[in-house]
């Protein structure tokens, strides 16, 4: 897509956005700016992503439609992330985020505007494929969509408006490393946050916020189980660590099912299991790579600290010397569970069912034990914060799928795609909503 330039962008605007003392037409005015400019961005960005921290084109481009919005931009922090201000007289500073990265996915979606794009995997060094099968390009058309509303709106509201595109969420280590650069020291702590993602499987538009934990927190652990190699048909001269890693295996299952209370919640998945090469040799050494999915600090302890004696005490039990005992590792920082404030959640829940009635409004724990790095941004220092989902599928693919035709396809899918109007102006809508709520006069 050719960017527009500055003129022709204000000249557009101009049509597309109500005057800043008219509040009264939001909707219309984001399917408007949608049909002038907005869906062709999401193109662009979908035709074109980027992956974790090589988002260099993408930052550029939204760094581009912010500043044309009237923000003033700082690129470059942490890595390819950008923090946007807008500010409007006495209030509080409140933090929108959307995240900008794409995923190592070759899309299958049959859309006229796949993504068809690759790059260099930083973690494998191979060319991949390269897709928003994730919906971060929906997340930041629809920061953009906000800034230019709250732009038009500025009579309508007071204080000073933070929009921060973040790098690598799908890494879940983005926002860590715009906070270890000092975001809040040299931009503000934010009074309140926000941040919203798209999903499938919930139709288009449809807004679900709920207290508590809307995402789980997340550990990568590495075990790396020692053995005593030896030839396949003389095992009694080794120790297998094939059999041994096995065991651990098995044995993980035992945390959430017998040492985790049934209430709560919880996941140990072992992902990866390499060991060995060739038949008849037993190898002297086995990886496994597991995530650890939590939904508050005391599981995440259990959990962790019953993976670690799991493991060590196999191996005692296998005969393995002290020093050949497995290792245990977090393989990254990992990331805390995303937790709502409850008291803004109940107040924005009644701004969005007034905005958009109470059946579009829902409340659903979610199913999954998915993560997030947005705790990041508001656990320290602790910011009143809500992380919200807009229904992403439409209604006609729910209703094919629940007569029997094909089923829909979930994020990370590389059959993903999203309905775009809906999903983008709904978000778009209920962020300003919530900002006008959050920073009246």
């Amino acid at each position: 897509m050719k960017i527009t330039a500055p003129l022709l962008l204000a000249a557009a605007l101009a049509v597309a956005l109500p005057s800043a003392a008219d509040n009264s037409d939001l909707r219309s005015s984001l399917s408007a700016d949608y049909h002038a400019s907005l869906r062709d961005l999401f193109v662009h960005f979908h035709r074109n992503p980027e992956l974790s921290f090589l988002e260099h084109a993408t930052s550029a481009r939204l760094a581009l439609e912010l500043r044309e919005a009237g923000f003033t931009v700082t690129e470059g922090v942490g890595g390819t992330g950008l923090v946007a201000l807008l500010e409007n007289g006495d209030g509080p500073l409140v933090m929108v985020r959307a995240d900008m990265d794409g995923l190592p996915v070759e899309e299958r979606s049959g859309l006229d505007y796949a993504s068809t794009a690759t790059q260099i995997d930083p973690i494998s060094g191979r060319e991949v494929a390269v897709m928003h099968a994730c919906g971060h390009d929906v997340h930041m058309v629809s920061l953009v969509a906000t800034a230019r509303q709250m732009a038009a709106r500025r009579d309508s509201w007071s204080g000073t408006l933070m929009l921060i595109g973040q790098p690598a969420e799908e890494r879940i280590s983005g926002a860590r490393i715009m906070r270890e650069e000092q975001l809040w020291e040299r931009f503000g702590t934010p009074d309140y946050a926000l941040a919203l993602h798209v999903i499938s499987g919930l139709e288009a538009g449809v807004i679900n916020v709920q207290e508590g934990s809307p995402m789980a927190g997340s550990d990568s652990v590495d075990i790396i189980v020692h053995g005593i190699g030896t030839h396949g048909a003389a095992p009694h001269f080794g120790k297998d660590p094939v059999v041994l890693g096995s065991q651990i295996v098995l044995a993980l299952q035992t945390l959430v099912a017998r040492e985790l209370p049934p209430r709560e919640a919880g996941v140990v998945t072992v992902g990866s299991f390499h060991a060995g090469t060739k038949h008849n040799i037993i190898s002297d050494r086995a990886e496994l790579q597991l995530t650890v999915r939590n939904t508050n600090p005391e599981t995440r302890q259990l959990l962790l600290e019953g993976i670690e004696r799991i493991a060590t005490n196999l191996g005692r039990a296998a005969g393995l010397p002290e020093d050949k005992l497995p290792e245990v590792s977090l393989n990254n920082p990992g990331t805390p569970p995303t937790v709502n404030d409850d008291a803004l959640v109940q107040r924005l829940r009644t701004v969005w069912q007034r905005q958009f009635g109470e059946q579009q409004v829902l409340n659903i724990g979610s199913s999954s034990m998915g993560a997030e790095d947005f705790p990041y941004f508001t656990n320290d220092p602790a910011i009143p914060s809500v992380y919200f989902v807009v229904g992403g599928t439409a209604k006609s693919d729910l209703d094919a799928a629940a007569a029997g035709g094909p089923a829909v396809p979930w994020n990370h899918s590389p059959m993903f795609k999203i309905e775009p109007q809906l999903s983008i102006t709904r978000g778009a809508e209920a962020t300003v909503a919530a900002l006008l709520e959050l920073m009246p006069n």
